[in-house]
């Protein structure tokens, strides 16, 4: 089933000359479509510095949906609670083994409520943080100390936790860096143009991993 599955998601990905990336909308009362330049902004970015072509638009797929398997890499953000129904539990977890890639980033306030749904999806995975020495650290742009801070919060150290499945890197959690502020148009946050620029190139690591592996 899950050879299937796997051969399922690589006809689909590779059926269309353009990628395209996605936005989870999920349940719960979270702001899923927080940060709407985010998405917008990276993607520019990672088309005109690692030549990639997806499509400018991202688009917006819900956990349950067979859509789903159409995106390689889906992103969810937002500040508040998260819920999946048990269909968008095995759909995900099926999207996610089947070599689908999810990065969640908290936007503040989320924690308490995401990693309780990451369980529901991967019972018998661990999150665990993912080493400064992995490949989403090493380029095309090196982060050598790991994950970096973006946008404070808390005063926390920044982490960026993972899944990963038979050596892949499945889901990436990133927390207490805020990524998306950082890919947010300029006047959103007023952020410097070196710390954007540190955002946008994390995220294009993020990006150039799915698209690579």
């Amino acid at each position: 089933m899950k050879y299937i599955l796997s051969l399922i998601f690589f006809l689909i990905f590779f059926a269309s000359n353009a990628q395209e990336i996605a936005l989870l909308k999920y349940s719960g009362g979270g702001d899923w479509y927080g940060n709407p330049t985010s998405l917008p902004n990276l993607i520019k970015f990672c088309n005109q510095n690692i030549n990639t072509k997806i499509k400018l638009k991202p688009a917006t797929v819900e956990p349950g949906s067979s859509d789903l398997f159409s995106y390689p890499f889906v992103h969810l953000t937002g500040h508040g609670n998260v819920v999946f129904n048990d269909n968008e539990v095995k759909n995900l977890r099926d999207y996610l083994t089947s070599g689908g890639f999810l990065h969640i980033d908290d936007n503040y306030g989320m924690d308490k409520y995401i990693r309780k749904e990451i369980k529901k999806i991967f019972p018998n995975n661990e999150l665990i943080e993912i080493p400064s020495t992995h490949k989403i650290f090493q380029g095309p742009f090196s982060f050598p100390n790991g994950i970096p801070k973006i946008h404070e919060h808390e005063k926390q150290k920044p982490q960026a936790f993972g899944i990963f499945i038979e050596g892949r890197l499945a889901l990436v959690y990133t927390f207490e860096t805020d990524l998306g502020d950082g890919w947010e148009d300029e006047e959103v946050h007023n952020n410097p143009k070196e710390v954007r620029e540190k955002a946008l190139k994390m995220g294009a690591n993020l990006v150039h991993y799915v698209f690579v592996n």
